[in-house]
């Protein structure tokens, strides 16, 4: 199953130098919700799983907010591809204030 997953994303970096994705399938958490929730807690990285496996580097930045709740991107590089990564979430930061911005609670 690994190498299917490492093989389908080298096909899909032979055509794009990183991809975007969310971090999670939804917001974070609130403070304490579903700590006794295995299934949740799982459930809240399986956007990240495919890219551990796939031993690929990744990052994740603030994108925005839900219901006052942080949304990430996860910006995915190609083996090796750090520099990509690092140069993308640099840029997105440069261009967009989400890091600098906390919700009104």
């Amino acid at each position: 199953m690994r190498t299917i997953i490492i093989e389908e994303f080298s096909a899909v970096f032979q055509s794009v130098d990183c991809l975007l994705a969310p971090t999670s399938p939804t917001t974070a958490f609130k403070l304490g919700e579903n700590a006794s929730d295995p299934l949740a807690l799982y459930l809240a990285d399986a956007l990240t799983a495919p890219v551990n496996i796939a031993g690929l580097p990744a990052i994740s930045v603030p994108c925005g907010y839900s219901n006052k709740l942080p949304v990430g991107l996860q910006i995915i590089g190609p083996q090796l591809g750090e520099e990509i990564v690092l140069r993308t979430a640099h840029a997105y930061e440069q261009a967009t204030d989400w890091h600098t911005q906390h919700p009104q609670i």
